[in-house]
């Protein structure tokens, strides 16, 4: 028996294999497209980081697109934030949920691009006009603006425990720890693990 048939079956399956890792089948070159633009869009709108535009990428991925759901969005935030490194990695994971490699290409690429060319453009401006009385005023209100986006993002990560009143309880508890003490979020993270195994969130 001739091994073409199987070979080809074989490469056929792979194939297939590689276009479910790409995301192919999950979204369409158009919505790439779009997922990309709107990514582009946050970035430029991601004061005081990646997670303080995670509010509006769950109103774009989970409300208005039907792509994710609250869970999976919570989930990708959740498993990034107990990871070693940056912040951003969540957005990876959400792209990655949405749309396998494709859509964690878009969703970085998008999230990435603009904001870094913005910050070297607005990097050298600030050091040439540090005393400039309007790069001051602009700085100052960096601050209250990125505490209020930061507030909205753990009030949608919050979302979908609004039905349980203990796991209310255990995020607030988790904030005020957070914001007292120095101690670092995955124990934090394993503290909540654990509340949950045990039934209590």
């Amino acid at each position: 028996m001739s091994s073409g048939p199987v070979v080809a079956a074989q490469a056929s399956t792979a194939w297939f294999d590689l276009a479910a890792l790409l995301g192919g089948g999950r979204l369409g070159a158009a919505d790439l497209l779009a997922l990309w633009g709107h990514f582009m869009l946050l970035s430029l709108l991601s004061v005081g980081g990646a997670m303080a535009a995670a509010p509006d990428m769950q109103r774009w991925l989970v409300a208005e697109r039907g792509w994710l759901s609250d869970g999976q969005f919570t989930d990708a935030v959740a498993i990034a934030q107990a990871a070693p490194g940056p912040n951003l990695l969540f957005v990876a994971l959400v792209g990655w949920s949405t749309a396998g490699a494709a859509g964690m290409l878009a969703a970085m690429s998008g999230l990435l691009l603009p904001s870094s060319l913005l910050a070297l453009a607005a990097g050298r401006y600030g050091r040439r006009n540090a005393q400039s009385l309007a790069v001051r005023a602009f700085t100052a209100g960096l601050a209250p603006l990125t505490v209020g986006l930061l507030l909205s993002t753990g009030a949608v990560l919050a979302a979908p425990l609004w039905p349980r009143p203990g796991a209310l309880a255990l995020v607030a508890a988790s904030a005020l720890i957070a914001w007292r003490t120095r101690i670092g979020p995955l124990w934090l993270i394993g503290g909540g693990a654990l509340a949950g195994l045990a039934g209590w969130a």
